[in-house]
């Protein structure tokens, strides 16, 4: 991404959270840039979610500040979109696909779910914009996932937002839809929506992301994918030996402590 003179629409500076006894992160500053694409990785229990939690205002810091857009950051600020992991929605839901997206554009609204004219052509579009006008009127519970998902992500940029926040929204995907989500996500820099993509294997996006985040061990390390992605830097984060081997054009990070092997050991990840 070309560099910006625009202020940062999220900042961290020396922001410290922790977990009971364990600190998750400290001593974080980091500026997010308009448009710009930031990983967030890590081991399970490494702050990733509460990371986004704390964006949210859903929980405090522990020390340090944290500002959205210039100002403090607040619940249910509509200039936030959030993108939840893939739950599939059960056959029998009495909703439809673009009711999940009317949801993102008068949810917020108290009294009956009355859709004015104006809003209903916004979901249209919506739905057009993330490719689900075939199958916006069958019951949610009868898509697949990725289908879901695509609907899931018309309703959180129903609000035009400045942030987008996705947390693992390619889980249980096939590669397919991962695909098809994760070039729908990028597609909002076009308006320089910044995205905050929490996920546990970068694969999906990796051509897509400016920077990343990486959580350890209550340490963390930012830059570009090739400052990060390397055995010293990863070795230095868990405290123990882990190799990048780069070999027809992938890395596979292994060494990865025993207690998280299910996160990390052996993953795959593009040059």
């Amino acid at each position: 991404m070309s560099p910006t003179l625009q202020p940062p629409v999220l900042s961290l500076e020396s922001a410290a959270l922790g977990f009971g006894a364990r600190t998750l992160w400290d001593g974080l500053s980091l500026d997010i840039a308009p448009g710009e694409f930031v990983a967030v990785l890590g081991p399970n229990g490494s702050g990733k979610t509460s990371m986004l939690k704390t964006v949210l205002g859903q929980q405090k810091l522990d020390s340090g500040s944290i500002s959205f857009a210039g100002g403090p950051v607040q619940r249910g600020d509509r200039r936030i979109g959030y993108i939840p992991q893939q739950k599939l929605i059960g056959p029998g839901t009495p909703l439809r696909g673009r009711d999940l997206v009317t949801l993102g554009v008068n949810g917020h609204r108290f009294g009956l779910p009355f859709t004015r004219r104006s809003e209903r052509e916004r979901v249209d579009a919506l739905i057009e914009d993330v490719g689900a006008t075939g199958y916006a009127d069958s019951p949610v519970g009868n898509l697949s996932g990725g289908e879901q998902q695509r609907l899931r992500v018309g309703q959180a940029l129903a609000g035009d937002p400045l942030l987008l926040l996705c947390d693992e929204p390619l889980l249980s995907l096939d590669l397919q839809h991962q695909r098809g989500v994760s070039e729908l996500i990028d597609r909002r820099r076009e308006r320089d929506t910044a995205v905050l993509f929490v996920t546990h294997d970068v694969n999906p996006i990796l051509g897509m992301v400016d920077r990343i985040l990486y959580l350890a061990g209550g340490r963390f390390r930012i830059g570009s994918p090739d400052e990060v992605l390397q055995s010293d830097v990863l070795s230095e984060l868990y405290g123990t030996p882990v190799e990048c081997i780069r070999s027809g054009g992938r890395v596979i990070v292994v060494g990865v402590p025993d207690a998280e092997t299910h996160h990390h050991a052996a993953s795959e990840l593009p040059a």
